[in-house]
């Protein structure tokens, strides 16, 4: 009776052991390995341009960040991001979102510091009036200004410096912006020329500040512009979004769902998602 009772305990024993490892195996890799993802930023990073919208900020479900939510290894913990936001607004205001088990950070931010919609806005003005000009380019230079003086890079760098505080054992990725307009040759007796040329170069400059805070901070930078390549407003399919019949539209001068599904491509193509 001993010995069956023995043969009896050993074959429980087995049996639940079994029950155990069948249990861990059918529980999906990705279910305990999924990366821990916080989206930061303004409108561009927000999604707003696609809607419809989620909140006052401009969230929308077809923003990037959204789009990554659908990869098995990630998981999106919240995109904090928010139309209007300057590099100074998202440390003050996005950052409490982040943690030690924030594992990957995205961030679009830096057109809000250069006040490139009030520009859009005021060299678009300056294409139908010309009293405006002198607003149109009093806009451009101070961007200019601020790029050249390396402003917004330091700004760009301060920023992550304060995300990489708040989440140590992040991932972080900047991206760019990408070209309102396709670039064309200059034609300096057109003013929708001259307008796509300042817009630009200012978007270059703008994605140059990135790339550069990028690299002195360790950060990952993703430039966008070739993803949008020929689809600018002035385009047969934009992907930026601009209403004439609603100039005042908040969306104007923002991606559309196509754009987003550009930005999400051009993350992914770099890697952004892709586990450590």
């Amino acid at each position: 009776m001993a010995t069956l009772g023995r043969r009896r305990t050993a074959l429980a024993a087995g049996l639940a052991t079994l029950a155990m490892a069948v249990g861990a195996a059918a529980v999906p890799a990705q279910a305990v390995d999924k990366m821990k993802y916080i989206a930061l930023g303004d409108s561009y990073a927000a999604g707003q341009g696609a809607g419809p919208y989620l909140d006052g900020c401009y969230r929308s479900e077809s923003a990037y960040s959204e789009l990554a939510a659908e990869v098995k290894a990630i998981k999106l913990v919240r995109n904090a991001a928010c139309s209007g936001k300057t590099t100074q607004e998202v440390v003050d205001t996005q950052l409490r979102q982040l943690n030690k088990s924030t594992e990957l950070v995205t961030i679009t931010a830096g057109g809000n510091d250069l006040k490139f919609g009030d520009i859009v806005t005021k060299c678009g003005n300056a294409m139908v009036d010309s009293t405006a000009a002198p607003l149109c380019d009093k806009a451009s230079a101070d961007a200019a200004a601020q790029l050249a003086s390396g402003q917004l890079a330091g700004a760009v760098a301060e920023m992550v410096k304060s995300v990489k505080a708040a989440a140590p054992n992040a991932k972080v990725v900047l991206t760019g912006y990408p070209y309102l307009y396709n670039p064309g040759t200059l034609d300096p007796a057109d003013p929708m020329s001259v307008f796509i040329d300042k817009a630009t170069f200012l978007a270059d400059g703008l994605n140059g500040s990135i790339a550069g805070a990028a690299a002195a901070t360790g950060a990952t930078y993703v430039d966008v512009r070739t993803a949008f390549a020929g689809h600018g407003i002035n385009s047969a399919d934009p992907w930026i979004n601009l209403d004439l019949a609603n100039l005042g539209s908040p969306d104007n001068f923002h991606p559309n769902a196509e754009g987003y599904e550009a930005y999400y491509a051009a993350l992914s193509k770099a890697g952004a998602y892709s586990s450590r």
